[in-house]
């Protein structure tokens, strides 16, 4: 990938990076008038009947890729870009490969630069949290862990008010809840990764299974982001990340100023047993309310608090959340500053917003062409399918491709 070059029918128009994106190149690309993100994964490589190497060893590359393949696949079969409240997904529009290489391509979101928490509102770090936690519903509605959840897989968008909409962003380390990559292939980043997860890495520790992981671990995360977001800095703790942490039986320490009741909820979040952790449900619930949200004047640390009290999810929970409406974002709106012309009355800013991509690692601050314009309304979706069933997707997939390099 090149720029200036033409990769299909995209034209690739910034020089390719791996600013923030591991073991892959991005850059930006347009195709007929529309702005792309295109992701060029470096690893695997799809070999050819013409490829060197051994026929056994070809074999297993051919089943690397074949997982590949089929993880992506599912991944983005199952969400439906244009379901209601889906706006706020940043998915895949096409995912092919060229020659021995894939690529993945997402439309672009233009970002701007998250103020200091200290100078957000209630308001707006609740609209904030409140759109991060509903994709996160629907993903895990769908089965869905992310894998990587973190504040630089979140872009955020302005909107008037200013408010901040969180736009979730790259998909390439989700798996189905409880059927992850083995040992050696699963992707994450260890700083937000839960204490599942981390075991999970221990080839050698007996008390994690594959089934162990599932839409928890990204719960575990939002609790360590949820700090973050409302306090400038993740808990504290005395080992190379929480996850380690809480394994190890330390205490993470929480910031004095936040409120107990949502110190009590990141608690509940960063739990070592996965089946402790709250649901985006519950989550929702909590940030959804402003008193909540406000810093208050103490400054000693907290340790984790003793107990998390939700309102019971009334839907029903078989290891990850479930499709539906309870408790989510979607259902409310807020205040944007502006009044319908057919009514009179306020208009509101719902939780969902149209999709798009931005790269990883765009500078802070550098893109600021949002333009502020209210989403344009979704017709409601069908009724979500079970979490096993796969759902209809825009997406492009072409890999039955024989050209060369």
């Amino acid at each position: 990938m090149k720029q200036g070059e033409l990769l299909r029918d995209y034209l690739i128009v910034t020089k390719p990076t791996n600013d923030h994106a591991g073991n892959c190149l991005w850059a930006f690309a347009e195709r007929n008038g529309q702005e792309y993100f295109v992701k060029q994964f470096l690893d695997p490589k799809r070999p050819r009947p013409e490829s060197m190497g051994s026929a056994d060893s070809k074999r297993r590359l051919q089943k690397v890729c074949a997982e590949f393949e089929r993880r992506h696949e599912t991944v983005i079969d199952r969400i439906d870009p244009s379901g209601l409240d889906a706006g706020n997904l940043v998915t895949a529009v096409d995912f092919f490969c060229e020659g021995t290489t894939y690529y993945k391509v997402t439309e672009r979101v233009h970002a701007v630069e998250l103020p200091p928490t200290s100078t957000l509102s209630a308001l707006q770090r609740k609209v904030l949290l409140r759109t991060l936690g509903d994709s996160l519903q629907l993903l895990h509605g769908l089965g869905i862990v992310h894998g990587d959840l973190k504040p630089t897989n979140v872009l955020v968008e302005a909107r008037p008010g200013p408010l901040y909409i969180a736009k979730v962003i790259d998909y390439d380390d989700a798996y189905v809840s409880g059927s992850p990559p083995e040992q050696g292939v699963i992707g994450g980043d260890v700083i937000y990764g839960a204490p599942e997860w981390v075991r999970y890495n221990k080839k050698a520790d007996p008390t994690v299974r594959g089934t162990d992981l599932t839409t928890a671990a990204d719960m575990f995360a939002l609790g360590l982001m949820t700090h973050e977001y409302l306090t400038g800095a993740r808990p504290e703790h005395p080992l190379i990340s929480a996850g380690a942490a809480v394994n190890a039986g330390d205490a993470l320490r929480l910031d004095g100023r936040l409120h107990e009741r949502v110190a009590e909820l990141i608690s509940a979040l960063t739990a070592r047993n996965p089946a402790s952790r709250p649901t985006a449900a519950h989550f929702l619930e909590v940030v959804g309310d402003e008193s909540l949200l406000e810093l208050g004047p103490g400054t000693t640390a907290r340790r984790r608090s003793r107990t998390f009290a939700a309102r019971p999810d009334p839907r029903p929970v078989g290891g990850v959340d479930t499709p539906g409406r309870g408790g989510g974002a979607a259902d409310h709106g807020e205040a944007d500053g502006r009044t319908d012309t057919a009514t009179g009355r306020p208009t509101r800013l719902r939780f969902g917003g149209s999709t798009g991509s931005a790269a990883p690692g765009t500078a802070a601050g550098t893109d600021r062409s949002a333009t502020g314009t209210p989403p344009t309304s979704r017709p409601a979706s069908p009724a979500s399918p079970e979490p096993g069933a796969p759902r209809r997707s825009r997406l492009r997939i072409h890999l039955d491709n024989t050209s060369s390099d």
